[in-house]
């Protein structure tokens, strides 16, 4: 049995999971579980490394009780979700069934341990280790949000409602503007040598927002072939959605999610699903505007991804 762990995003309550986690378990039968982030609590001195704990508890718990483990994550959640995963996958030791790397390999009744065995990333990024989640940013915040030094939070400039959830009802969309909580600024700037690149670790689904204001889906696509130059084992797809497709679009994405799921634990995918609002991302030969709306962003990550594979590889930097 496997369960879903969801991380929501900077800013975010697990509440704006609620849609996707009532088709997947009221009608698919899987078990969920959402997370709160401190950093998201009102409480400006909470850390990227106490987000990180809450998630490692999640996992935990779950792993104890001889449950693999699939982490959903959201934005900023993504690099809470790759860094705690780290320690909890599967390695040629656990697979004969000597260790868990994260601890004993069997549970109290003396079950075999669960692994995490994949991670979504949905509208979110490829950690580096040891590198905090502004680090790449150079420390410079984009225009949507500012820096308050005198409160600890990120405050939001641009208009939640438009950022995040424009492809909402007005009322809708205002309805989870208001649902917002803080976020603090130690969690986005600090504890880089907390970070971990869990991609290389497992394999990875990535859901890309092709209508967002908050990550523009170019930058999505150049990570994505980022990602897969430098080793990650990921499939793409997108959908028509702003920042939050979980809301706006729950069944395609609670479609990708199992798709996912049945990748991740060996199944057949199902035949009668509908997906005709779901792209796979690819320059194909015979469309050649493909080229340009897929293949450059991918072939530019590629590049860069090749670029700093050949700079670890010289140890310049550690990913």
């Amino acid at each position: 049995m496997s369960t879903l762990v969801f991380i929501p995003g900077a800013w975010h309550k697990p509440t704006c999971y609620d849609k996707v986690i009532a088709l997947l378990q009221e009608q698919e039968d899987l078990r969920c579980v959402a997370i709160t982030l401190p950093s998201t609590t009102d409480n400006p001195n909470a850390t990227f490394k106490d987000d990180l704990d809450v998630a490692q508890d999640a996992i935990r718990k779950e792993t104890s009780q001889g449950r693999n483990v699939i982490v959903v994550a959201h934005s900023y959640g993504g690099m809470v979700g790759n860094s705690a995963i780290k320690g909890f996958t599967m390695t040629d030791e656990t697979k004969g069934g000597i260790k868990h790397e994260n601890g004993d390999n069997t549970t109290s009744d003396g079950q075999v341990a669960g692994h995490v065995i994949g991670l979504i990333l949905i509208a979110s990024g490829f950690t580096f280790t040891g590198l905090a989640f502004m680090d790449p940013f150079f420390g410079h915040p984009p225009p949507s949000w500012r820096v308050n030094s005198e409160t600890g939070y990120a405050e939001l400039v641009t208009p939640p409602r438009e950022l995040f959830y424009h492809d909402l009802p007005e009322e809708e969309g205002d309805f989870w503007a208001s649902q917002l909580s803080t976020q603090s600024l130690k969690a986005l700037f600090e504890d880089g040598e907390h970070t971990y690149a869990g991609w290389q670790d497992v394999p990875v689904w990535y859901i890309g927002t092709c209508l967002d204001r908050g990550l523009p889906v170019l930058a999505q696509r150049i990570q994505m072939g980022m990602g897969r130059q430098m080793g990650a084992r990921a499939e793409h797809r997108e959908l028509q959605t702003s920042h939050s497709p979980f809301l706006s679009q729950p069944r395609e994405t609670a479609d990708i999610i199992l798709e996912a799921v049945e990748a991740f634990t060996g199944k057949e995918p199902r035949k009668s699903r509908q997906d005709d609002k779901i792209v796979r991302p690819a320059a194909l030969l015979w469309q050649p505007w493909t080229w340009l709306k897929f293949g450059l962003p991918l072939g530019l990550g590629h590049v860069i991804g090749g670029v700093i594979s050949f700079l670890r590889w010289w140890k310049i930097i550690k990913i």
